[in-house]
């Protein structure tokens, strides 16, 4: 296990994330919806367990996630679309864009225009999703416990890499074993600050300061975009940069 983290750019993203509140927990309910059409047995069903676990970790009201397994039982609640769109942004840095939708037209038309007003350029499925690997990401802060603590208990339970700073820990796992991973985390150090199935970039693209500010307004608008579930690049900006652009 080992690596170098990007903790400065997965914050910087979280940070932006964080005053939308109420956005992530519409996410997350989307997430709740489909995956429950598998059924509501989260024993038998594991992209449900990684859904309620995305669930805990936001910190959701129990309410909130038992009014969808309800709806879920009965044979309710909308019906969504999955699409992944991957393409180019500013400074030759990759983008995967993960949306659920009610209308395909309306968010493939959306996304499209986010990427060309800002630089970039929507290819074809695959275009870009080979440079990323598909693994499960489970985040804690510095507070949980030490690095070497996390180490060992993340080996422990199955993990394949651990990265810490002074910010926190970031575990990732194959995503077949991300649940067990999960639960015995979250037994030990309780729920973690984010957990869910990621794209991860094997390699980053550092990026200028001009062709930062461009992509992080780019980022912004998918991120505003209700449709919208994810979106993963491979983007590296300084903290030098990040200081200035904030």
């Amino acid at each position: 296990m080992a690596g170098h983290s990007k903790f400065k750019n997965i914050q910087h993203r979280k940070g932006a994330q964080d005053k939308k509140r109420a956005k992530i927990f519409g996410r997350l309910i989307k997430e709740l919806t489909v995956a429950a059409r598998g059924g509501t047995d989260a024993a038998s069903n594991p992209r449900l367990r990684t859904a309620l676990a995305a669930a805990r970790a936001a910190n959701m009201p129990k309410d909130n996630i038992e009014r969808v397994l309800k709806k879920a039982e009965g044979g309710e609640g909308e019906i969504y679309d999955e699409i992944r769109y991957e393409g180019y942004g500013p400074g030759g840095t990759a983008l995967i864009v993960e949306a659920m939708t009610d209308n395909k037209n309306r968010t493939a038309s959306e996304v499209r225009a986010a990427f060309n007003k800002f630089g970039g350029s929507l290819g074809e499925t695959g275009s870009v999703s080979f440079m990323f690997d598909r693994v499960g990401q489970i985040i804690y802060g510095s507070d949980a416990t030490d690095a070497d603590t996390m180490f060992e208990a993340a080996l422990e339970a199955g993990a394949d890499n651990v990265e810490s700073d002074e910010e926190g820990h970031e575990v990732t796992c194959a995503t077949g074993d991300y649940n067990s991973v999960v639960e015995a985390l979250e037994g030990q150090f309780g729920a973690p600050s984010e957990a869910g199935l990621v794209w991860k970039p094997q390699n980053t693209v550092e990026v200028s300061e001009d062709h930062a500010s461009t992509l992080l307004k780019l980022l912004d608008t998918l991120d505003d975009n209700d449709d919208v579930q994810n979106v993963s690049s491979n983007f590296d900006i300084s903290d030098e940069i990040l200081a200035r652009l904030a």
